[in-house]
């Protein structure tokens, strides 16, 4: 009973970040690309950063609301999937210098999310 409280709770923020983030993205793509250079063209595409923080948010929150074995558990797939994202990203700067297409730094965070789904599902699988 208190997990499923737990876990809505966290889904609820996180969703709400995630709104929040979508929302700014699609106003700054809209809005911001359009304007001149200067700061206020900087500070509105950087904007969807305020739900990237509250996702942030929503994290830190979860952690805090679970128990020490599910914050250990998190903290090891995190762990993993940053050492998972580091070497994936150190190989491809190798694989740059050998001709291959740069990449934008918005790829890390795709790595590091993709990582992290990966780790955890194995994890799970291999706990079952």
């Amino acid at each position: 009973m208190h997990e499923q409280r737990v876990a809505r709770a966290y889904h609820t923020e996180l969703i709400l970040a995630l709104v929040v983030y979508t929302v700014l993205l699609l106003a700054a793509i809209r809005y911001g690309r359009p304007l001149p250079d200067g700061v206020l063209r900087t500070a509105i595409l950087v904007s969807p950063m305020i739900g990237f923080g509250l996702m942030i948010r929503a994290v830190a929150r979860q952690f805090a609301r679970v128990d020490e074995y599910q914050r250990m558990r998190m903290l090891e797939n995190l762990a993993m999937a940053a050492a998972i994202t580091g070497a994936a990203t150190f190989t491809y700067g190798f694989m740059e210098t050998a001709g291959f297409a740069r990449l934008s730094m918005f790829s890390v965070w795709i790595i590091m999310g993709s990582a992290l789904g990966a780790v955890t599902l194995v994890r799970r699988w291999l706990d079952r």
